[in-house]
């Protein structure tokens, strides 16, 4: 068995790379986003659709919100100090939170300047927009499987957010292609057809908005992870043959890993150095597993029967 040293060497190791491939993710989503930000916003203009504009300002919130991400995953590196002796990883929580509020604000954004549109007589818009729209939709898509595939890998709740906002971006367009086609078919009278298109975009980035946060929230507040997860980790501790009965199990989320507090049962007749021994060898083997647990606190009690 591989000394706590090393253990800990693996898991920092692990950790680390874990981080940078979040980061790099993000990175690679602001690039893609800053780039569509002057397709779009020049297309909208050019093409006369506030649809494709709205869209234009869905990607300048990916923009922000990918940033803040970026500066949060940084910032959850940071080790245990004295004031964190659980360290910083609740600061990516709090950034999958801060992307869900900017996506509401988007939405709010884009629905307040889509009614006022509406009210507005306007030409009809470019046919070439629908171009513009199926590159976008094609990329976006393609970056929320890709960002999303990460982040579930890595167990990232902020991740999987940023994620979701490029799948708001890419809802955005098919909504700002449908009401353009809508405009374009029927011609003439129709042309508030793309302004209502992002008026309706706005109901599918508010409701992606409240799912980031509300998993986002439950686990700043600590909230316990799945039954699946908690039964895989009891599962590895009633492996040990010394353990009688895992008792209580609790498991909360500290950024990309987890920490577990324990309570196994062992035979009653051994002495306290017998169980500081086995309450070490769970803790080992509960690190050594592929759960991604960072630490675990091991109570002892005597077996009951």
């Amino acid at each position: 068995m591989q000394s706590e040293a090393d253990g800990d060497i693996i898991m920092k190791t692990a950790a680390k790379t874990s981080a940078s491939e979040a980061i790099s993710t993000t990175q690679l989503g602001i690039l893609v986003s800053i780039a569509l930000i002057f397709i779009k916003g020049i297309s909208g203009h050019l093409g006369q659709s506030y649809a494709l504009i709205a869209d234009a300002t869905e990607s300048c919130a990916d923009v922000i919100s990918s940033g803040l991400l970026w500066l949060a995953l940084k910032y959850a590196q940071r080790p245990p100090d004295k004031g964190h002796p659980y360290g910083h990883g609740k600061a990516e929580p709090v950034a999958a939170v801060i992307i869900g509020m900017f996506l509401l604000l988007a939405a709010g954004w884009i629905g307040w300047h889509a009614i006022g549109f509406i009210q507005t007589p306007h030409d009809l818009p470019k046919s070439y927009t629908l171009i513009v729209l199926v590159i976008v939709i094609m990329i976006k898509e393609l970056l929320f499987r890709y960002v999303f595939a990460v982040g579930k890998r890595l167990n990232s709740n902020a991740v999987k957010a940023d994620a979701y906002h490029h799948r708001s971006d890419a809802i955005t367009s098919v909504a700002a292609f449908a009401g353009i086609t809508i405009a374009l078919f029927l011609g003439k009278g129709y042309e508030g057809a793309d302004d209502w298109a992002a008026l309706l975009a706005c109901v599918f980035i508010v409701y992606n908005a409240f799912k980031i946060i509300k998993p986002a929230f439950s686990e700043i507040m600590d909230g316990a992870p799945s039954d699946e997860l908690i039964a895989a980790i009891s599962h590895v501790a009633a492996l040990h043959e010394e353990v009688k009965l895992v008792e209580k199990c609790y498991v909360r989320k500290m950024g990309l890993e987890y920490y577990v507090d324990m309570h196994i049962e062992v035979d009653g007749h051994i002495n306290v150095f017998e169980a500081h021994r086995v309450a070490h060898q769970v803790k080992d083997e509960l690190l050594e597993s592929d759960l991604h647990i960072k630490d675990a606190l091991i109570h002892v009690e005597p077996y009951q029967g």
